[in-house]
C-alpha cells in the first residue's frame, strides 16, 4: 500500500506540526506503507519523508523541474520522479497512491486534498481521503463539510468519505477499512429503479 501525504512546505509555528509529521512518517514505515509526496526536503514535507526513511520505509517523491531548479528536491529518497508541471505532479501522485492524507499546510495542501476528494466523489478513483487533525487545525474544514451538507450542496455519504483523525494509526486503520460510496453522477443504466 502507498499513501500520499499532502502537507506544508513550511514547518508551521507550532512544534506539534513537526511532531505529527514525524509520527505519520514512522507510522507509515512501521505499517509497511510507502510514502508518496511532493518530493521536497523543506517544511513538513521533508520532515515526513525523513521520518519514513529513518524508520526503514520507502519514500517516493514527485516534484516539478522548476522546484528542482530552486534546489528544493529531497536527494535521499527511495525514488524521485521529476515532472514538467504541477498538474503532472498531482496526476502522478494520484496514480501512485492508494489513499491521500492532509497534514497541516497552506493553500496548496488544501487544494490537493480537495481535488482528490472531488475525484473520489466523481468515481475517478475509489481511494480514501483524510485529514490528520493536529490540535484542531482542520476543525474549520470539518465544519465547512457539515455546512455543505446542511445547505444541500453535498450528499452526506460524500461528506462521510473524509476521515478526520488525530493519530496516524487511526487514519491508517480507516483507510484499510474504506469502502467508497456510489459516485456522484451515475449513468442511466447504473441507477436503481423502484
Amino acid at each position: 500500500m502507498r499513501i500520499c501525504v499532502f502537507c506544508g512546505s513550511k514547518p508551521g509555528n507550532d512544534e506539534a506540526y513537526a511532531d505529527a509529521a514525524r509520527a505519520m512518517g514512522h507510522a507509515l514505515a512501521e505499517s509497511g506503507i510507502e510514502l508518496v509526496y511532493g518530493g521536497g526536503h523543506v517544511g513538513l514535507m521533508g520532515i515526513t519523508a525523513d521520518a519514513v526513511l529513518a524508520a526503514g520505509g520507502r519514500a517516493i517523491g514527485v516534484i516539478p523541474q522548476a522546484l528542482v531548479d530552486r534546489e528544493l528536491a529531497h536527494r535521499s529518497l527511495s525514488e524521485l520522479h521529476i515532472v514538467g508541471s504541477m498538474h503532472e505532479r498531482k496526476r502522478l501522485m494520484a496514480d501512485l497512491a492508494d489513499g491521500f492524507v492532509a497534514l497541516p499546510g497552506g493553500a496548496g495542501t488544501l487544494e490537493e486534498i480537495c481535488e482528490q476528494w472531488t475525484w473520489g466523489q466523481l468515481g475517478i478513483h475509489a481511494k480514501p481521503c483524510g485529514f490528520l487533525d493536529v490540535g484542531g487545525y482542520y476543525a474549520p474544514v470539518r465544519e465547512m463539510v457539515a455546512n455543505m451538507i446542511a445547505a444541500g450542496f453535498l450528499a452526506p455519504e460524500h461528506g462521510a468519505m473524509l476521515a478526520f483523525e488525530t493519530e496516524p494509526a487511526a487514519i491508517i486503520a480507516r483507510f484499510r477499512a474504506y469502502v467508497a460510496p456510489p459516485r456522484k453522477w451515475l449513468a442511466p443504466a447504473e441507477r436503481v429503479r423502484p
